[in-house]
């Protein structure tokens, strides 16, 4: 695969720099899910801390292939990833800079491809992967408000706002609730069309809108009914639920719902 003849060339460019403690890669490798469609996730541990230094990241990442386009992962929380486009073959390639005490912190353990003097097999295994779950006070804190927001979208014609919104909710709440509700990493979306069985992932397919009112109302219903359905099975009698807020918000949906359309 490309990638792999990537990481590999990767390696050899690498391992004589005095200055890299240490590539791993992570992602789709690590479960032998690469196809034509993955990119590639590195991780560069050096001696010096390249993060805060654009100019640095870019310079290793030039040596490793034909960049054509690079940029630092801010917009995704993460400016330590530089995000990376590579040129023959078309290659999209996240490299994450790390220093050695940063790299104990990860959601995953990656697959070494150089560790000078074992240091890296050391802290993978001293410490342990954590991979970020969502938490569900936060959640149900936001949650009908968020409806409130969509419902005011929907009435003054915003639409769309609101099929925006929709996507949001998606990615932050219902990807990672369907995920763990089935024994997965939360991550977001990410390969719900494969991950979730089907009875799921159509009341997941539940909350998408067409651009009109009525599809809008609906996708609306279906995502209260899926969090309510969501948080009864997955959330404990710790979690503190906002019925007052449920029904106001589902009192103003009736209204909205049987308003005349624009």
């Amino acid at each position: 695969m490309t990638q792999q003849l990537f990481a590999q060339n990767a390696t050899k460019i690498l391992k004589s720099d005095e200055s890299v403690l240490g590539l791993a890669v992570g992602g789709s490798w690590l479960s032998n899910e690469i196809d034509e469609f993955s990119d590639l996730d590195l991780i560069l541990v050096t001696k010096e801390k390249l993060s805060t230094d654009k100019s640095k990241m870019l310079q290793y990442a030039s040596r490793l292939g034909d960049l054509i386009s690079a940029f630092t992962g801010e917009h995704v929380g993460e400016p330590r990833v530089l995000i990376c486009l590579y040129d023959k073959p078309l290659l999209h390639v996240d490299i994450k800079f790390l220093t050695l005490d940063e790299f104990s912190l990860r959601v995953e353990n990656p697959m070494l491809l150089i560790d000078r003097d074992n240091q890296l097999q050391q802290i993978l295994d001293q410490t342990e992967a954590k991979f970020p779950l969502p938490d569900y006070q936060w959640i149900e804190d936001r949650f009908w408000t968020w409806m409130h927001y969509a419902l005011l979208k929907i009435g003054r014609g915003e639409y769309l706002e609101a099929l925006d919104f929709f996507g949001f909710l998606r990615m932050v709440v219902f990807g990672p609730l369907l995920h763990i509700k089935n024994n997965n990493l939360p991550r977001g979306v990410r390969k719900v069309e494969s991950q979730l069985p089907a009875k799921d992932f159509n009341l997941l397919k539940g909350t998408i809108a067409e651009y009109n009112k009525t599809s809008l109302i609906t996708a609306l219903e279906n995502t209260i009914a899926l969090y309510k359905n969501l948080s009864g099975d997955l959330y404990t009698e710790n979690i503190k639920q906002n019925k007052k807020a449920e029904d106001a918000v589902m009192q103003y949906l009736a209204k909205i719902k049987h308003s005349r359309s624009e």
